[in-house]
């Protein structure tokens, strides 16, 4: 089974080096992805929403649960993300090994069994550390740039042409 390793890491991370340390451990560089995040504008809220195409990779990598999507898509702001597609599970957990080498943020902890809601299944520990039971998909990819916008609190001046208020 094929897996996608998901990390993310501040944005001055060297990523060549992140790079390069990966194919020296066997991957190939077409398997490597490397995403950096630019911010349209200042938000006052700080509240950002993804583009089209990053919604629906976290929406493919995490379909199964949505506060892992969460953390991801929100913890990815600014940030660099480093993806890495590994033909099997030890592969991942190599490739995991070296990202958090250099410095991968823990973007989601492992709910502790009381907090986890008894509806729920218990997802694999590799889950949580960025590990995810899927192949590499070319529809569902991220860009080498990902652009977040501030979300729309609707009109920003509420004055009309005549200068009266709503």
């Amino acid at each position: 089974m094929a897996y996608t390793v998901i990390s993310v890491f501040p944005e001055t991370v060297n990523t060549e080096e992140v790079k390069s340390e990966l194919m020296n451990n066997g991957f190939l560089e077409s398997d490597i992805i490397v995403s950096k995040s630019i911010l349209d504008e200042e938000s006052l809220t700080n509240e950002y929403e993804d583009d089209e195409k990053t919604k629906s990779f976290w929406n493919y990598v995490f379909v199964n649960d949505n506060d892992i999507l969460a953390a991801y898509s929100k913890g990815s702001m600014g940030k660099i993300n480093l993806i890495v597609y590994a033909a099997n599970l030890t592969d991942a957990q190599n490739a995991k090994k070296v990202l958090d080498k250099f410095g991968a943020l823990k973007i989601y902890n492992k709910p502790s069994f009381s907090e986890r809601n008894s509806e729920k299944t218990d997802l694999p520990e590799d889950v949580y550390n960025g590990i995810i039971a899927k192949a590499r998909h070319n529809i569902y990819f991220l860009d080498k740039e990902r652009v977040y916008y501030p979300h729309s609190r609707g009109m920003g001046d509420t004055m009309d042409s005549q200068g009266s208020k709503d």
